[in-house]
């Protein structure tokens, strides 16, 4: 297993790291964008609400003769039960969009879908956050309008560059490369948090304009520079070892296969040489259909990883979306310090989506990487929920808990969706990866939707103790959904070292 992990890495082009890097870059800028939100939430909550703050500090957040026209709610219990339902309103489009998106990317030109959704959304976030500010227009309606455009373009993201990054990278080394790759969402959240935090003494809405432009001047880039297939410059793609020359043999045009198909083809290869080689001219290079949405549900560990992705994204969005207000709230500290802290969870899944897909490689399965992984983070929830009023301390666990949450996370939304989409039960059609790619995000926003109301419900009547609570039993699900998939593996591994040990 190692050879062919590393191995395959000579084989790659500039192209490769081209693509990589558009893919990797686009999805940062929508992360940065989106992570923007939960960041002013202490700001935003308290321009919407009447409180002691906001009275002896008014010129911070509106000039005293339009405090009235700007009230949204009673009191900050209200506004933090609304920013909740903007999350979930936000996850509900976006997992709707994901079904559709899916289905949409492997159907039309990936490189127009991506650019329609980060420049659209770049849109709506300055309408949303910016605009209304600066005209101080204040209604509800319009935000959960917003937010329902928002989640449905930037849907139209994430299967697309999964989509891409399969498109170019095989089989081999694919834990490392996508664990590495998908380190995207948590640097792109770092990165939030720091423009974020560095605006924000000027007022919440440059903290939107900031990330708007620079997202929506990405996706021109990405329009302009991002080659969505191998085939755009002549070669293609092998599952297990890279890319090669687009040539004029038979072997060039014979589909991907499996081990045991190819060991098949081994055996009848003398009778397919014989055949005679058409001419180039006659060479049809059709492209394969894609499948529907109910046949992509269908393959097999597709429903199992989308449910426990569900149970799991709902507690890694609901650090993303609620960590700076839970550490603002908690402890006391001031909002862009919270910011800052808050980046060590997006750097504890960056180390953990790329060794636990590193060593998912080794390992030739991902399952028992994943469940390890998960039954130590209710460990580190347990942990984290009984921090001490001491930032070094809260960061080290935070840190921890970010890896063993995002790690799996990173996972399951890339490397394991990007084998869902290629596996053997396709029988060669390769039009499935976005499709499939947007099931399992699809499914895993759904729970991070109803998980983002419930994570507000519970913290206003029971407290954050009781979150914490919710939270491990959420990963816990996580790991009985994945558990057969897990018991499937290590039935296949036995059965490899028996076959091993009777040839010795």
């Amino acid at each position: 297993m190692p050879p062919s992990c590393f191995g395959c890495l000579s084989q790659y082009t500039h192209h490769h790291l081209v693509v990589f890097l558009l893919t990797f870059f686009s999805y940062v800028l929508l992360h940065a964008s989106r992570k923007t939100f939960s960041n002013v939430k202490v700001s935003i909550s308290a321009q919407w609400t009447p409180s002691a703050q906001n009275n002896s500090s008014a010129p911070a957040f509106s000039p005293g003769e339009t405090w009235e026209d700007n009230r949204l709610f009673a009191d900050e219990t209200q506004a933090t039960l609304f920013l909740g339902a903007l999350d979930s309103i936000f996850l509900f489009s976006y997992a709707v969009g994901l079904y559709l998106s899916g289905v949409i990317g492997d159907r039309v030109n990936l490189r127009y879908v991506l650019c329609f959704g980060l420049c659209g959304s770049a849109v709506v976030e300055f309408l949303f956050g910016t605009l209304t500010e600066w005209l101080h227009v204040y209604n509800v309606y319009l935000y959960c309008g917003l937010w329902v455009l928002n989640g449905l373009l930037q849907s139209a993201v994430w299967p697309c560059v999964v989509a891409v990054m399969g498109n170019w990278f095989g089989k081999a080394g694919r834990g490392f490369v996508f664990g590495l790759w998908s380190a995207c969402a948590s640097v792109g959240n770092i990165l939030g948090a720091f423009l974020a935090s560095s605006v924000l003494k000027y007022g919440y809405e440059y903290a939107f304009l900031v990330t708007s432009v620079v997202q929506f001047a990405g996706g021109v880039v990405v329009f302009f520079g991002l080659l969505t297939s191998p085939k755009e410059v002549g070669l293609h793609l092998e599952s297990e070892t890279g890319l090669s020359p687009v040539e004029t043999d038979t072997d060039s045009h014979r589909p991907l296969m499996s081990d045991e198909e190819e060991e098949e083809v081994e055996a009848e290869a003398p009778s397919r040489q014989r055949r005679p080689v058409p001419p180039p001219d006659e060479l049809v290079d059709e492209p394969p259909q894609a499948i529907g949405f109910l046949q992509a549900f269908c393959l097999p560990g597709v429903l199992l990883y989308s449910l426990a992705y569900a149970c799991l994204k709902l507690v890694n969005y609901s650090f993303f979306f609620w960590l700076p207000f839970y550490l603002s709230n908690n402890y006391g500290w001031k909002e862009a310090e919270a910011d800052r802290l808050s980046v060590w969870y997006d750097v504890g899944g960056i180390v953990g989506g790329t060794l636990q897909g590193l060593i998912s490689d080794f390992m030739g399965k991902r399952a028992p990487v994943l469940v390890f992984s998960l039954a130590m983070a209710m460990g580190a929830l347990v942990g984290y929920s009984r921090s001490p009023n001491d930032k070094v301390i809260n960061a080290a666990i935070l840190a921890t808990t970010g890896f063993f949450i995002g790690g799996p996370s990173n996972m399951i939304s890339s490397a394991i969706s990007a084998d869902l989409g290629r596996q053997d039960a396709l029988r060669g059609s390769q039009e499935a990866l976005a499709t499939v790619t947007g099931i399992v995000d699809g499914t895993g926003s759904i729970g991070a939707a109803v998980g983002q109301y419930l994570v507000s419900l519970i913290e206003s009547r029971l407290g954050w103790m009781s979150v914490f609570y919710f939270f491990i039993v959420m990963t816990g699900g996580s790991v009985v959904f994945i558990s057969p998939l897990l018991v499937r593996e290590l039935r296949d591994m036995w059965r490899v070292r028996q076959a091993l040990r009777h040839q010795l």
